[in-house]
């Protein structure tokens, strides 16, 4: 099972990966980075992605439902642009489960459907604490 460098390492050899971050929604922090950020900036780029993901999470027109057995109440948000996506991946956690993997994904040489299936594979897979 990999931890956070083992997993963020592993979302960049996806094809037109180009930068990936594992951020706490709760607080806007990133946990690890690898890669670039729009802006140069990891932190603020962390900060920006845990509002979107803070606002998916937290309100009930974006949720499954109340039952979620432990499980984030969304799987993943995609945000496209004109040259990239965003991709954020809820982690399960045997704590709060209030962690996600953002992907920076190219868009002209990036697979969003496989990068989607990975991510979700890797989030299955990521050993916290």
């Amino acid at each position: 099972m990999p931890g956070i460098d083992e997993c963020l390492l592993e979302a960049m050899r996806l094809p037109g990966a180009r930068g990936a971050a594992l951020v706490d929604w709760t607080s806007g922090l990133a946990l690890g980075t690898v890669g670039d950020a729009p802006g140069d900036d990891h932190e603020t780029t962390a900060a920006e992605a845990a509002e979107l993901a803070r606002l998916a999470a937290e309100h009930g027109a974006f949720t499954a439902g109340d039952d979620t057995d432990g499980r984030p109440p969304v799987e993943d948000v995609i945000i496209s642009n004109r040259d990239s996506y965003h991709l954020l991946r809820f982690v399960v956690t045997s704590f709060d489960s209030s962690v996600f993997l953002h992907l920076w994904l190219g868009r002209e040489d990036g697979n969003l459907a496989l990068a989607r299936i990975r991510l979700g594979e890797m989030a299955d897979r990521l050993v916290l604490g």
